[in-house]
């Protein structure tokens, strides 16, 4: 009898257990599912946002999560992005990145996430809010005085500059310009001579360029602060015969940009790390999921590289980026 007692206190102890694991098998199952993590870029075109996907693939592959990536078609399309955040809030998304198309008017849907419990990662342009977790980006003022510092290498202490923006309202945009004027500033004799924003279109920054070229022949240098835009720059100058004649100095490493630095249309460009952005966006997203500490902001750095430079190895790494 002993031994029937025994064995039946037995099973208990091993059963009791198993019928309360049976009782929360479904959080069981959750726990054991993919965490979902938006990524919302300014457009959903170009290659510094292709860089930045690819980013936060790899990542998403190494920690075993789903990454949803969207984006307006169109950079200005503020409105458009904030329905994107707020559609991705409201299916409940395990954390959010967010590269803020326009600094004041992505605050009230950013800090809604963050109300939200949602841990927010903003990367590439800030938002007007203390309300993140971490901010991944260059250090976009430094890398304007970076381009100043190039500019004066190629002309010296004289020249008239015109300057080739992106999109309106953008913080980085606006960073980087303040970064070009204050490195300039003590360089009396370099002008600036017109300011154009291209609106992130590359057809429209090859338009505004020929004008610029047409209505100011005295302009010798032309700098452009984003892939797109320089691009556009660059096919302008060329087609115009006028490369070499005007300095460009660009931003980003696209293939066409590296092409043109090659062919010597452009002489110098700052480089990014946006694979790095997208990366560590999704790393830390994670972190924070798992409740561990990231810093609250990142530089991911920036660097001139000119066409005597550019095949160094160390530059070849940031230029030409090998994904496995």
């Amino acid at each position: 009898m002993k031994r029937v007692l025994t064995a039946f206190c037995f099973c208990a102890i091993i059963l009791i257990p198993v019928l309360l694991q049976g009782c929360s098998k479904p959080v069981e199952l959750n726990s054991m599912e993919k965490r979902n993590i938006a990524l919302i870029a300014k457009m959903n075109s170009g290659y510094h946002w292709g860089a930045i996907k690819q980013g936060a693939d790899t990542a998403a592959r190494e920690f075993n999560i789903n990454i949803d990536f969207n984006a307006p078609d169109d950079e200005e399309d503020v409105e458009g992005q904030i329905k994107l955040v707020n559609q991705a809030i409201d299916k409940k998304v395990d954390a959010l990145i967010l590269a803020a198309s326009d600094y004041n008017a992505l605050v009230k849907v950013t800090e809604r996430a963050f109300d939200l419990h949602i841990p927010v990662v903003i990367i590439d342009s800030e938002v007007n809010t203390k309300k993140i977790n971490s901010y991944i980006a260059t250090d976009n003022y430094n890398a304007g005085k970076k381009a100043g510092n190039a500019l004066a290498d190629l002309v010296g202490k004289s020249c008239n500059v015109a300057i080739m923006n992106f999109v309106k309202g953008s913080k980085n945009a606006e960073q980087r310009e303040e970064g070009l004027l204050s490195f300039i500033s003590q360089y009396p004799g370099i002008k600036v001579t017109e300011k154009a924003y291209c609106s992130s279109d590359t057809n429209l920054a090859y338009q505004l360029t020929r004008k610029i070229i047409s209505e100011h022949p005295e302009v010798n240098a032309i700098v452009a602060f984003n892939a797109i835009s320089s691009e556009g720059v660059a096919e302008a100058v060329d087609q115009a015969g006028l490369s070499g004649r005007i300095k460009i100095v660009s931003f980003d490493s696209t293939p066409k940009e590296i092409d043109y630095m090659e062919k010597e249309v452009i002489q110098a460009t700052i480089t990014q790390n946006p694979f790095s952005m997208g990366y560590l966006g999704v790393k830390y997203a994670v972190d924070l999921l798992n409740k561990k500490n990231v810093p609250v902001y990142t530089d991911t750095g920036s660097k001139i590289i000119t066409r005597e430079n550019m095949y160094l190895p160390e530059n070849q790494k940031l230029l030409f980026p090998i994904v496995k």
